[in-house]
């Protein structure tokens, strides 16, 4: 039974839930942030005034006062509360008498003008002083509830500003995610319509860069599953071909001498036929077996050292009995000293003799086929040439891929299961070499197989 993921909101488990939510969560910081920096800069500058318009009041008590003039001191009684007066002994009267400590009376008799905090009826207050030519001075007092209460307006509104900007924010979220989200949704429901099997789905070019690059990979997904689709599905049309053929000819041959129509003379023959169709059949299905290990994750390698001049004489004398009945021209050209390699010697030689049967039946009667090894700085590079009619470019481009060789000329020259090039493709490639074809001298095909040389003897005893 699969695992049911546990529910969770929409904004969770979407992308466009979660863009939203994130650029809302992010819009709110930067308000919360914003409100905080502006409220502290809002008081501060309020304050600042505050001191500027006490400053201003005192300065002009004090010139009030330096003249003679009694506006001064019915200025000082309308001012009430917030201003005190500080005499040459040091006495301070007014009604905000009580705000003014004995440092401000020290620096205002010193002659110094004074900036700083207070209380006020309990309360915190900013206080200026300003010096008087007879060694006293006035004293300006303002609670900061007072000058908070002034700016509430102005931080009423911006407020507002801060909640708009919020909601600015969350409306280009959601245009954002519907913008990301849109998109990817479709692309998603394209993947759907591919892991389902349809092919040739529409996917149309994104405005989003990153997307389009999606779109494309979808794109280019979508065209090497229908060509990959169709190989299999060639070489499942081929294997059937090559399975259906022996069959026909065992079965006809059972039935023949089940129904007694095979005279006692042919029965060898009708036998040797059904030995030869039965082996067949039995090559390709091992052909088979060989590519599905190949394909597994257990397939495994014996490296060892080796001699690659030992592996070509051996497969030449192995393959000289055959190539003499075809009358083909087997030989081997090898150097004078060791070809040594790191590698698992089995399977090279499985890789040696698939390519010279290959040759062997491309190549008509006196044509040739070498066998070649040579040590190329830490290259080891195995090669069978061949006389037979050799392979375009076309050819070149698909002669590893299973079937396809076999496929195509199969009705026009001699060819076997069409596996074993590509088997000597993959196994090849399991022992970090690399295998390529190429016209060869001898006016065929050349079959190149390269591998990777850690070590070279000087010689072997």
């Amino acid at each position: 039974m699969a695992e049911r993921r546990p529910a969770r909101g929409w904004w969770a488990s979407s992308l466009t839930g979660r863009i939203m939510l994130a650029t809302f969560v992010v819009g709110l910081i930067a308000v919360l942030v914003t409100a905080l920096i502006s409220l502290q800069v809002v008081q501060s500058v309020a304050e600042s005034q505050a001191r500027q318009q006490l400053k201003a009041q005192a300065t002009a008590l004090v010139k009030a006062r330096a003249t003679g003039s009694p506006v001064a001191e019915a200025r000082l009684e309308a001012l009430g509360d917030r201003f005190a007066t500080v005499l040459p002994d040091g006495t301070v009267t007014g009604g905000a008498r009580r705000s003014v400590g004995p440092a401000v009376v020290r620096q205002l008799r010193a002659g110094h003008a004074v900036s700083g905090t207070t209380t006020l009826g309990g309360k915190d207050a900013v206080l200026v002083g300003i010096p008087t030519p007879d060694g006293g001075g006035i004293v300006g007092v303002r609670k900061v509830a007072d000058i908070a209460a002034a700016n509430a307006d102005l931080v009423r509104w911006l407020i507002v500003a801060l909640v708009v900007g919020l909601g600015a924010a969350s409306v280009a979220g959601i245009l954002l995610a519907r913008r990301l989200g849109k998109p990817l949704s479709r692309l998603a429901a394209s993947a759907r319509e591919l892991a389902a099997g349809r092919r040739g789905v529409v996917i149309d070019q994104e405005p989003v860069a990153e997307i389009d690059d999606i779109a494309r990979a979808l794109r280019g997904l979508d065209s090497a599953l229908s060509v990959s689709e169709d190989r299999q599905r060639e070489f499942l049309l081929s294997v059937s071909h090559e399975i259906r053929t022996p069959l026909t000819a065992i079965r006809g041959y059972a039935e023949a001498l089940a129904d007694g129509v095979v005279a006692p003379d042919d029965v060898a023959q009708a036998g040797r036929v059904l030995s030869a169709e039965s082996e067949r059949l039995r090559l390709f299905l091992d052909d088979l077996l060989e590519l599905a290990r190949l394909e597994a994750d257990d397939f495994t390698l014996d490296a060892q050292r080796v001699d690659a001049r030992q592996t070509v004489e051996r497969a030449v004398t192995a393959w000289s009995g055959a190539a003499s009945r075809a009358g083909v021209l087997l030989a081997a050209d090898i150097p004078s000293t060791p070809v040594v390699v790191t590698t698992d010697e089995m399977r090279l030689r499985q890789v040696v003799d698939g390519l010279i049967e290959n040759a062997l039946r491309v190549t008509p009667e006196g044509g040739p086929v070498v066998v070649a090894s040579r040590l190329e700085g830490d290259v080891v590079r195995l090669a069978v040439r061949d006389g037979g009619p050799g392979l375009s470019a076309d050819d070149a481009a698909i002669a590893f891929e299973r079937g396809a060789l076999h496929a195509r000329y199969r009705d026009v020259r001699s060819v076997g299961t069409g596996l074993g090039l590509s088997i000597a493709h993959r196994l090849v490639g399991r022992m970090g070499g690399s295998i390529a074809v190429t016209r060869a001298p001898e006016g065929g095909a050349e079959f190149s197989v390269s591998l990777p040389s850690s070590y070279t003897a000087p010689a072997l005893r």
